[in-house]
This record gives C-alpha cells, structure tokens and sequence, in this order.
C-alpha cells in the first residue's frame, strides 16, 4: 500500500470518527435515589431519530425503578441542540415529573436554560432556575461571553468576506453575469443620490479646519500655513472618512435593510429554491456599486473641503485666491493618493458588513431593527480602525 492510499485510510478513519462524535449519545450512571443522564453530540432535527427509541426506552425504565427519586440530566457536554433535540429531551423530564419524580437541569449555557424553560412552559408546564453568578464570577462571565461573542462574529465576518471575494472574483471573470440593472440602480441611490450630504459636511469641516488653523498658526506667526494644514487633512483624511462614515450610516442601514426585509419574506428563500445565487443577486451589485461610486464620492467631497477653506482663507484670513492656489499646489499631488487608496478599501468593508448583517435577520422585526443598527455600528467602527491601520502603514513608509 502507497503512502497516498494510507494516508486517505487515515483520513477517512478521523472522518468516520468526527462524525460519530457528533451524533446524539445518552450516558448515565445511577447513584442511590438518582439517574445522572450525560447529554453529548448534536440534538437536531436531521440527528434525533437515531435516538427516538432510545428515549422511549429511558421514559420506560425511569417509570419501572421505583428506587429513584431524582432525574438529572447533564447538558454541559453536549453539541448543538435544535427546539427537535430539546423537546425529545424534554420528554424524558416530563416523564419523571407526572411519576413523582425530581427532575433537574445541570448546564451552565444560560440560552441553552431559556430554550428548554421555553419548551416546558409550552407543553410540561414546569421551569427550571438559571444559572445565578455574583461577585467576580459575574464579571468574568461577561468577560468572557463578551470574547466569545467577538469570536463567533469575527469567523463569521472572514467567513462572509471570503464567499463574497469568491463570488466578486467569479463576476470579474464572467462579466455576463453581474446584474448590472440592479447594480446602476444601486449606484444612483447610494451613490449620486448621496452627493448633496457629503459636498454640504466636508465643505463645513473644510471651513472648520481652516478657521481654527489659523487662530492656532496665528500665535506662532504662521497663518500662511493654514492652507497647507487644510491641503493635508481633506486630502488624506477628512475627505475619504467622511465619505465612508456617511455611506456607513446611509447606505449600510439601507442594504441591511433591504436584504433583511426579503429575507423576512422568504424571498431569498425563493431564490435559493428557483437555483438564483443570493451572493450573485443581492450582495455583488451593491459591492460593485460602491466600489465604483465611493472614490467619485471622494472626489467630490475633496473639492467641497476645500471650498469650504478656501472661502474661510480668502474672506476672512485676507489670502489671496493666486496665493491660496499657490500653497495648496506646495501640499503635493502625493496626498491625494494617499487619501484615494483608502476609497476601495472603506467601500468594500461597508458594503460587506451592511450585507452580512442584511442576511443574519430572522423573521422578526426585531432582529431587522437589531441589526441594521448593528450594521452601522460595525461599519464606522471598521472604518475607523482600518482608518487607523492605514495611519500606521504610511507612517512606516514615510508617505
């Protein structure tokens, strides 16, 4: 036998093996007065009907010793639990209830606690107290379900930017297949639509800008500099973020949304059903959209921002048009392709994260108000730090 025929031997062994692991299993011991039921695997609709009988059959030895006074059923080892698998489980504590029986809940998974209270409250008509910290247990449970939470959401996100790389490099190589009526649609309303918001913000800060430069420069002797101060800031900063910032707010909210109310509707359900590619219908064209639209919207929102100063430089610091005209062109072409590079990046970090959260909503308003606001949370908070990354990396390269 090769090494290549071992090594699938192998391979198919650690398979077989990881399968197994994930299938329901009930171990239990018995102690004097009380059964110990082990929960392990996953207890979901496509796995419980491996179990079903193997249930029927705890129902009825815990029916027929008469020795027992308490059901304990261990859940702190178990795998993914479905309301199928929590509701086959449930049976069995139902069963010690209507025979006089005790019957507990051992888990430390407080969501795992309420979905089981859910089920009981609906069919057994009993509950089952959760689990209680105090003190410095609390705070690091907190801790650490707040890491948790940033993990799972982390994988999640990478996992989702990953498929729409895939799927984005796929309509690179087959232009035929991108929509683009939906996606020149999506560009005329998240991005020209979005022009008059961003010229009237970055014309206002690039007014902020100036005048408050040219009270600080003004101490020193050095308002001519103002204008420097101005060059520098719209075009490698202020320009770029506050463009993305606004599409975070305004477009984000609006793809979430948009996706999340289809989803509500089972529309993409639909199109999964009709063969139609939710990743080439819904979230492609929106990242193309912006791809396209945000560097424009850039462009616009440099010009405004230095509008803005300029009107400040002229009017009330007593430059000169030539002069001002004559300093900005010192600032170096250099700049503006600093602040340009970020465009793509910013749009395609958006239009993923507004997306996403876009296909998380479940069918409840609730969930599509949660996480459109999660949406633009996310977004800003993405744009900022890779705003910052950004910061760093040229400031290692000396640009």
């Amino acid at each position: 036998m090769n090494a290549d025929a071992q090594a699938q031997i192998e391979a198919d062994i650690q398979s077989d093996k990881a399968r197994n692991d994930d299938l329901p299993k009930i171990l239990y011991k018995q102690a004097e007065n009380s059964i110990i039921y082990l929960i392990k695997g996953d207890w979901n609709k496509n796995s419980i009907a491996n179990v079903e009988d193997e249930i029927a059959q705890l129902e009825s030895e815990i029916i027929a010793a008469s020795n027992v006074d308490k059901i304990i059923i261990d859940l702190n080892k178990c795998g993914n639990i479905d309301t199928s698998g929590a509701f086959l489980i449930s049976k069995i504590l139902e069963t010690a209830k209507n025979h006089e029986r005790e019957a507990k809940i051992i888990c430390q998974n407080e969501d795992l606690l309420n979905l089981f209270n859910k089920i009981n409250s609906y069919h057994w008509d009993y509950t089952f107290d959760t689990v209680r910290y105090t003190g410095i247990a609390l705070f690091g449970k907190k801790v650490y379900d707040t890491w948790k939470r940033f993990y799972n959401e982390l994988i999640s996100s990478l996992n989702f930017m990953g498929h729409t790389i895939l799927c984005f490099w796929k309509a690179v190589l087959n232009p035929g297949h991108i929509r683009w009526t939906p996606t020149f649609a999506i560009a005329e309303s998240a991005g020209l639509n979005a022009i008059p918001i961003v010229c009237v913000l970055t014309f206002f800060i690039g007014a902020v800008i100036s005048f408050m430069g040219a009270q600080t420069l003004n101490n020193f002797g050095a308002t001519i500099f103002t204008v420097d101060l101005l060059g520098v800031s719209v075009l490698r900063e202020f320009a770029v973020l506050i463009t993305a910032i606004i599409l975070a707010g305004r477009s984000d909210s609006a793809f979430t949304a948009q996706i999340g109310s289809m989803k509500m509707t089972q529309e993409i359900d639909a199109m999964e059903t009709m063969g139609i590619n939710p990743m080439e219908m819904l979230v492609i064209p929106r990242v193309i959209a912006l791809l396209v639209m945000t560097p424009i919207l850039v462009l616009f929102a440099i010009f405004s921002g230095l509008a803005g100063g300029a009107l400040v430089a002229i009017f009330s610091l007593g430059l000169s048009p030539t002069m001002f005209m004559s300093r900005l062109q010192e600032v170096g072409i250099t700049h503006f392709w600093v602040g340009m590079v970020k465009a793509p990046v910013f749009a395609f970090i958006i239009a993923i994260i507004g997306c996403r959260q876009g296909m998380m909503v479940e069918n409840d308003v609730i969930s599509l108000g949660k996480n459109t606001t999660a949406a633009v949370v996310q977004a800003i908070f993405m744009v900022i730090v890779v705003d910052a990354i950004f910061a760093m990396i040229y400031n290692e390269l000396d640009v």
